[in-house]
C-alpha cells in the first residue's frame, strides 16, 4: 500500500508508491549520457576556449591559462548573472525587481574528460572539493552576495550540456526560496525541541540503519526517509557545522571518500544515471546558528515530474528509500549488483533489479 511521508525539515509530504515501480515507465531511461563532447572547451589544451581562469591548481611557476592544471575555475561563458555593478532594487507597480548582479563560475574537476567524480581517485576528489571551498570563501567576502550555491548537473536529463567533469557556482544577492524554506523549517524544529533537526536526523538514521548507504568517521550518506526521487541521497557531517566553507583538511579527506563512494555506488547500481548535486549551506547573514547544518543532496534524474507534482507540491517516488539504500550498500559487491548477499529483497527490490538489468542490457545492444 502507498505511504505518505513527511519531510521533518520542510514539512513537505511525499508519496512512496511502490506499485508504480512495476510500470514500464516507472523510471526514466537510464541509458548513460554520450561520453564524448564534439567540442570540449574544458579539456587540457583548450584553455583558450574559455574565459581567463579565476583559480587553478597547477605546478608553481606554470603559466596561467595553459596546460598542466589539475583543477581549474573560470567565469561561465554564458552567465545567469553579471558580476559587474551594484545591486539595486525597484518597484514596478505591485511588482518588485532587482538587477541581475551575481557571479557564475565553472569548476572543471579534472583535465581528463573520461572520468567523473565517482570514477576519480579520492585525492582528485579532494582537490575538486578544495576548489569549491576556496571559491565559496572568496565569494562570501563580497558584500553584494548573500548566498553561494555550489551544484553539479551530470547528464543531459539533469541539465548538463558538456560531458567533461565540472560543477558550477552561483553567488546570489538574495537567499533562494528553497533555502529559506529549509532554514525556516529547521528553525521551527529547533524552537520546539531545542535540537538541530539535521543532528536528530543523523542520530535517527544511524539507529535505524535501514536507509544508510555508507559512513565514515566524519560523514554519513543515507536515503532520506521522505525521499522525493528514487535513490535520492543526503550526505551530512556528523558534527554540527553551519558553513561548508569552514571545512578543514581532515574534513575534506573524509568528505571526498564518502562523496566518491556514494557516486560510484549510484553508477554501478542504477546504470550511471543523470543526477543533480547541490551543496546547501547557511547564508552568511545568519552567522553560526544552532539549527542549520550544511549538507549535500544528490538527486538522480530517474523519475518524471508531471502535472500532479507541479499542481500539488507532492512528489511520487516509486522506490522506497529503504530498498534504494539496500541496493546502494551492496552495489560494490563482486560480480553482479543484482545479487545482494545477506539481505532479503522484497517485491519492490525485485522490480528494481529487473529495471537495472534491463537498463544494462539496453546499453550492451548499443
Amino acid at each position: 500500500m502507498p505511504e505518505l511521508r513527511r519531510d521533518p525539515v520542510t514539512g513537505r509530504w511525499v508519496i512512496i508508491a511502490t506499485e508504480r515501480a512495476k510500470r514500464p515507465s516507472a523510471l526514466v531511461d537510464t541509458t548513460p549520457t554520450e561520453k564524448i563532447d564534439k567540442v570540449n572547451p574544458f579539456k587540457a589544451g583548450n584553455e583558450h576556449m574559455t574565459p581567463p581562469e579565476i583559480l587553478a591548481y597547477r605546478p608553481p611557476g606554470s603559466k596561467a591559462n595553459s596546460e598542466g592544471w589539475w583543477v581549474r575555475v573560470f567565469p561561465n561563458m554564458y552567465p545567469a548573472l553579471e558580476s559587474e555593478g551594484e545591486v539595486s532594487r525597484a518597484g514596478l507597480g505591485m511588482f518588485d525587481m532587482m538587477n541581475g548582479i551575481g557571479a557564475h563560475e565553472v569548476v572543471v574537476e579534472s583535465p581528463d574528460e573520461g572520468v567523473q567524480l565517482g570514477d576519480m581517485d579520492v585525492e582528485q576528489v579532494q582537490e575538486a572539493i578544495w576548489a569549491y571551498r576556496d571559491r565559496a570563501v572568496a565569494l562570501r567576502k563580497d558584500p553584494r552576495f548573500q548566498y553561494v550555491m555550489i551544484f553539479k548537473n551530470y547528464g543531459k536529463q539533469a541539465g548538463a550540456s558538456i560531458w567533461h567533469p565540472h560543477s558550477q557556482i552561483i553567488a546570489l544577492p538574495i537567499v533562494p526560496k528553497n533555502v529559506q524554506e529549509k532554514i525556516e523549517g529547521a528553525r521551527r524544529y529547533f524552537d520546539y525541541k531545542e535540537r538541530c533537526v539535521f543532528c536528530d536526523m543523523i542520530h535517527q538514521e544511524r539507529n535505524d540503519a535501514a536507509r544508510v548507504v555508507m559512513e565514515n568517521d566524519e560523514f554519513i550518506a543515507f536515503c532520506p526517509y521522505a525521499s522525493r526521487f528514487p535513490f535520492e541521497v543526503f550526505i551530512l557531517p556528523k558534527q554540527h557545522a553551519c558553513f561548508f566553507s569552514d571545512i578543514t583538511k581532515n574534513i575534506v579527506s573524509h568528505l571526498a571518500e564518502i562523496l566518491q563512494g556514494t557516486l560510484r555506488r549510484l553508477k554501478l547500481a542504477v546504470n550511471d544515471p543523470a543526477y543533480n548535486m547541490i551543496i546547501h549551506t547557511t547564508p552568511k547573514t545568519l552567522g553560526d546558528v544552532p539549527y542549520f547544518h550544511w549538507h549535500i543532496e544528490i538527486l538522480p534524474a530517474l523519475s518524471r515530474v508531471a502535472g500532479f507534482e507541479w499542481g500539488s507540491g507532492f512528489f511520487i517516488n516509486p522506490i522506497p528509500p529503504e530498498d534504494a539504500a539496500k541496493f546502494l550498500r551492496h552495489a560494490e559487491m563482486p560480480g553482479n549488483v543484482d545479487l545482494i548477499p545477506g539481505e532479503e529483497g522484497g517485491e519492490d527490490l525485485d522490480s528494481l533489479k529487473r529495471i537495472s538489468r534491463a537498463s544494462r542490457a539496453k546499453v550492451k545492444k548499443l
